[in-house]
């Protein structure tokens, strides 16, 4: 399961981060890291952007980004 597959209201935690060169630096420098528990608030009704929270702050990400995360 990706961040992109969770319903508003649904958390998990990462499990590995995906991805090729600047999307998977990208992900990471924002402190998505693999063990940290992600809250997902909003998705836009066509799927992107999805707004999460984890380590205390809001994060948008792009589809794209939120398909290269795995979530257990």
């Amino acid at each position: 399961m990706t961040l992109k597959d969770l319903k508003p209201g649904q958390s998990g935690v990462v499990a590995s981060i995906g991805g090729a060169g600047n999307i998977r630096r990208r992900v990471l420098e924002m402190g998505v890291t693999p063990g940290t528990k992600v809250d997902v608030i909003k998705v836009a009704p066509l799927g992107d952007p999805v707004e999460v929270v984890l380590r205390g702050y809001n994060l948008s990400l792009r589809k794209e980004e939120a398909e290269a995360i795995t979530i257990k």
